[in-house]
């Protein structure tokens, strides 16, 4: 009697082929299976010949063929059988409710789902249910699972604390919806912990396309209310300054407006889809672009979009900044951007969104021609007049590392610890600066 038995979970292919796609977008819509490759219909074993060509292509299929990608519900993995290298490809129930092979959109050709021992088409009505009922509702960094565990949100405590929260120990993690329903860490705890392996790039690039990069900085590795902080405080940072000392009151005019930045770095992170890769800022000689995955919210138009009806992809993630204080009320974010930059500020795409700010030429010509792209790092970030060279140094160093300690200030910089003190309440007198949390396990803000 053969071992291996096509059902609704299992399906045998005696090799690769195009039609793999079909079979793992048919899974994925139904309850997940295996995909047995190297046994022909009948249980015959015959094995795999080129194991590595294959496994190849079936991450290619992965990661170019199927929309969402999948790469966390599929899994393959080499078995022997009778002395022959077979594949098995073990693929779980999707976490989002519609998945579709990518050529072919989300159209019954393209939407499959496993009947029996078959893929079968997926009707139009039941595309446009999957849609509506659960892929518009659901906060899918909920049911994702975090790669990682375990986890620790000493961060987000500290932060909430400041905010006036009561943290109860028992209760943390049940009520910020941290866990699955089966007790592990999702996608959402991942990114709030206090280490993760989740990058979260602003790249600066030396001209206005991609060819040469200046510098990269990864504000990610951390918990993403720590990032989000460094990256705003990157870009004020960045925010070159113009002063005309000759009328009264004095007249400043800035490179980019700092607010309408705020607000595209703040929606670039809580309606990023983090299922399907991290957001990031390019900063180009001429403009910043913010760049989100996703695309606009399904069953959402762009009118909607661009009047402010707030539908959050991650909605507990813009929960938690809200309770943070980081935005006042949803729906604000992308007018503001559009009364001072105009929509043409946004290129909305189906898998991505990107906001651009260009930069204020006034001020980008008196620069100096290496003024904001000197290919150096942090230290090319002009700063205030008002400020001392050590304070200056002290501000740069706290952008790298906002947890900085005395000591390690005065290491980094090279001065004494009491200068370093002395800078220190200077910058926060000169409200620059300001302490969130305790001595002990707090960090410095930026304020501007």
């Amino acid at each position: 009697m053969n071992k291996y038995i096509e059902s609704e979970i299992v399906e045998l292919k005696a090799k690769y082929t195009d039609a793999f796609a079909r079979e793992l977008v048919s899974f994925l819509n139904a309850e997940g299976g295996v995909i047995y490759i190297g046994i022909q219909n009948d249980g015959t074993v015959i094995g795999v010949e080129n194991i590595d060509k294959v496994l190849k292509n079936i991450s290619d299929c992965i990661t170019d063929q199927i929309e969402p990608s999948p790469r966390g519900e599929v899994v393959s993995e080499i078995i022997h059988e009778e002395n022959r290298p077979i594949i098995a490809v073990n693929v779980k129930k999707g976490i989002k409710p519609l998945y579709c092979i990518k050529k072919y959109g989300f159209s019954s050709k393209g939407c499959l789902v496993r009947i029996g021992t078959t893929c079968k088409e997926m009707p139009s009505e039941e595309i446009q249910f999957r849609y509506k009922s659960q892929f518009i509702n659901e906060d899918y960094m909920l049911i994702a699972p975090s790669k990682y565990a375990p986890l620790s949100f000493n961060m987000m405590k500290i932060l909430l604390t400041s905010r006036g929260f009561h943290i109860n120990e028992n209760a943390f993690e049940a009520t910020f919806n941290l866990k699955r329903s089966d007790g592990t860490y999702n996608l959402l705890a991942e990114i709030l912990a206090d280490t993760n392996m989740v990058p979260l790039i602003f790249v600066k690039f030396a001209g206005v396309n991609k060819v040469s990069i200046s510098h990269r900085s990864d504000y990610g590795g951390q918990s993403l209310l720590l990032g989000y902080q460094k990256m705003k405080d990157r870009l004020i940072a960045e925010n070159i300054c113009k002063t005309d000392t000759t009328v009264r009151p004095r007249i400043d005019e800035y490179l980019y407006d700092i607010d309408c930045a705020n607000e595209a770095l703040v929606n670039m992170l809580v309606h990023n889809d983090w299922t399907i890769t991290e957001p990031q800022v390019s900063f180009y000689s001429d403009r910043i672009v913010f760049t989100s995955h996703g695309g606009i919210p399904h069953g959402m138009t762009e009118e909607e979009f661009y009047s402010g009806v707030s539908r959050p992809r991650n909605a507990v993630l813009m929960r938690i900044f809200l309770n943070l204080g980081i935005v006042e009320h949803t729906g604000h974010g992308i007018p503001m951007i559009v009364e001072k930059y105009g929509r043409e500020a946004f290129d909305i795409h189906q898998n991505y969104i990107d906001v651009t700010l260009p930069f204020n030429q006034a001020v980008l010509a008196s620069v100096p021609q290496n003024g904001t792209d000197d290919g150096t790092d942090d230290e090319s970030i002009r700063l205030n007049e008002d400020l001392s060279d050590t304070e200056k140094k002290v501000i740069l160093e706290l952008i790298k590392n906002p947890e900085n300690t005395y000591n390690q200030l005065a290491s980094e910089i090279g001065v004494s610890r009491r200068t370093v003190s002395r800078a220190v309440a200077s910058l926060v007198e000169k409200k620059y600066i300001e302490r969130i949390g305790n001595n002990k396990t707090g960090y410095w803000k930026i304020i501007r």
